[in-house]
């Protein structure tokens, strides 16, 4: 084989990319781009349970923080709140009390005004949320159980009212599922 007809059939074979190979090649990069999308909203999702989560620990804590520096009526029972919904207690117009911050007050009115603030806070910034503080008391010991629960949209979901007697919030547009924490906090009178 001479040197000229090897180049030739070098050049017949080097003839560049065919339009399916740049096909198939988008392809794929198409797919890599859309599972990356797909996986950055999945992200997004698990990111806003994480913040949701984050939120209720830190809304118990201050509600235990202020039972602390209120103690006496923490113990006479003065935090205890039968289980609310958000809707309902935004529903029911209740204004957020600012009674003690401008002038002295009781530890039954200060008690009553943590409330206020507290279950608006709750109300205001967790989807569909409820919320229970209840008291037991043995002896000289009281304790508080804190329990926050609200809807976190798992799929296709806005924050409407949630379904009570199911497991999984619900509404038109989806399915969200119920979570909640609990925390508890012990007073020694």
């Amino acid at each position: 084989m001479t040197n000229t007809t090897w180049r030739r059939q070098r050049r017949q074979q080097e003839q560049g990319f065919s339009m399916i190979e740049v096909l198939v090649t988008l392809l794929i990069i198409s797919l890599a781009l859309l599972g990356t999308a797909g996986l950055q909203a999945y992200s997004m999702r698990l990111n806003q349970g994480g913040q949701y989560r984050s939120l209720a620990v830190f809304l118990a804590a201050d509600l235990a923080e202020r039972m602390e520096a209120n103690r006496p009526s923490a113990a006479a029972g003065g935090y205890v709140l039968s289980s609310t919904t958000g809707a309902a207690f935004l529903a029911g117009g209740n204004a957020v009390s600012t009674a003690c911050v401008t002038g002295a007050c009781t530890g039954a009115a200060l008690a009553s005004d943590d409330l206020s603030q507290w279950q608006n806070a709750v109300a205001t910034t967790l989807p569909q949320s409820s919320w229970s503080v209840e008291q037991t008391v043995n002896g000289a010991q009281s304790t508080y159980t804190i329990t926050i629960g609200w809807v976190d949209r798992r799929t296709n979901t806005t924050n409407a009212a949630a379904d009570a007697s199911s497991p999984v919030g619900s509404n038109a547009a989806g399915t969200g599922e119920k979570f909640s924490y609990t925390a508890t906090r012990t007073f020694f009178n």
